[in-house]
């Protein structure tokens, strides 16, 4: 059985990377927090990261986190450098690239709490990993709490379209890249409305713009079996987007229950911008049966009108079906995907869990411009089951699963969740 997973996480005081595969150990970095209360006034703290790694044959990593606090704003930094990083460590290899930039995980963050002495928010943000990058500048406006909280933002973000473009492998428990990336500019308005009760809600307009690139970064509008990967046929797809979401969410000592709704409308300012009604629903509900906690939840959408194949509902992976790679159960219009887990505690820090996860795309792949899943072989319908541990400590949550796919193929998760913040 050949496992791959790597992961990267902060805490307060500490960071993780773990890397491994079938033929490697593993890496434990941790980051040793040092005070420099005298290093000047511009300076509050400075972070260096020290790394352990245990049978280390051909990898090194060195990095460093700054924390920067001037007279009215705070720069976070938070980089890892990675010099020769063996491909055959990683997930299967999405692009071939000699830049030692390519080989660079990091964070930026900027905020300034009072830009223009109204107290108007500033936070510019900016995350790269291997594949991909995302960019974000949003400005707040300060307005009673009874009006509805203005936010403007720009975001551009590249990454793999795995989900539909991408090509399952090792039984379906993996997606390999299909040579489409996406490049997205995103330039809009979100309105959060006051909450009330126990429901919220937040209306949004933005102007999108997507591109699909190969793996060279060049503009392309078909992929690798001809097909075409936008909806107007042209290098890139253009829309408005009117979007709606609304929150429900309720939690007591027996337990909880939570339901969001989105809907996404494309408006025609243009003629050949994109014009469709999009909705995705999650409904979830946990239960408490003596010791144990049940959790089972409901997530389904649909899609009309226009439609690029990357707009299809992915179905399969960490989140969906446990057990599948992103999207190796399949991509269609519609999709219903249905989890439990029923957790148990072993002692204080620990509980265990089995769960059973299954989804469908409802028969809707064949409606995708293109037929992504057919051409992929994806079956449209799947299931995976496991158990998993969870372990608690002050410093965060870990989470191991192991789960088992209906082709058999066995695959293990690993993540982090609920880690402070850094400082």
């Amino acid at each position: 059985m050949m496992i791959n997973w790597l992961f990267v996480c902060k805490g307060k005081h500490f960071r993780i990377l773990f890397v491994t595969n079938h033929t490697v150990g593993w890496v434990l970095l941790l980051i040793v927090k040092i005070k420099m209360g005298l290093l000047k006034k511009t300076f509050e703290s400075i972070k260096f990261v020290y790394f352990v790694r245990i049978s280390v044959n051909f990898m090194r990593v060195v990095g460093c986190e700054f924390s920067y606090f001037f007279i009215a704003a705070k720069i976070d930094v938070n980089v890892d450098f990675t010099h020769k990083l063996c491909t055959s460590l990683m997930f299967p290899a999405f692009r071939d690239t000699c830049s030692p930039l390519s080989l660079v995980i990091g964070s930026l963050c900027i905020k300034h709490p009072n830009l223009f002495g109204g107290s108007e928010k500033l936070d510019v943000s900016w995350d790269k990993g291997l594949y991909d990058s995302n960019v974000l500048v949003a400005f707040r406006r300060p307005r009673p709490e009874w009006r509805p909280q203005q936010c403007f933002f720009i975001q551009h973000s590249l990454s793999p379209e795995i989900g539909v473009h991408g090509t399952p492998i090792d039984n379906f428990s993996r997606s390999g890249s299909g040579g489409v990336n996406l490049s997205k500019l995103a330039v809009g308005l979100d309105l959060s409305e006051p909450a009330s009760s126990k429901w919220s809600s937040t209306t949004s307009v933005k102007f999108e713009h997507v591109r699909p690139l190969n793996d060279e970064g060049r503009s392309i509008t078909r992929d690798l079996d001809g097909f075409p990967t936008t909806c107007s046929g042209n290098t890139h797809d253009s829309m408005v987007v009117l979007k709606q979401e609304s929150r429900f969410a309720k939690a007591n000592d027996q337990g909880l229950s939570h339901f969001s709704m989105q809907i996404e409308q494309g408006i025609p300012v243009v003629s050949k911008w994109l014009i469709f009604n999009r909705f995705k629903f999650v409904a979830s509900k946990g239960v408490r049966l003596g010791p144990a906690f049940l959790l089972a939840s409901l997530t389904g959408g649909s899609i009309v009108g226009d439609m690029a194949p990357y707009q299809a509902f992915a179905i399969g992976g960490l989140g969906s079906v446990r057990g599948y790679g992103e999207g190796a159960v399949g991509s269609g219009r519609s999709c219903l995907v249905a989890n439990t887990e029923l957790a148990l505690p072993l002692n204080k820090m620990t509980e265990g869990t089995i769960f059973l996860d299954c989804g469908t795309d409802l028969g809707s792949s064949r409606l995708v411009p293109g037929n992504p899943s057919l051409r992929q072989g994806k079956p449209g319908f799947g299931y995976g089951f496991g158990y998993g541990l969870r372990f608690k400590s002050p410093l965060g949550h870990l989470q191991v699963d192991y789960a088992i796919n209906a082709f058999n193929q066995k695959t293990l998760y690993f993540g982090v969740t609920n880690l402070a913040s850094s400082t």
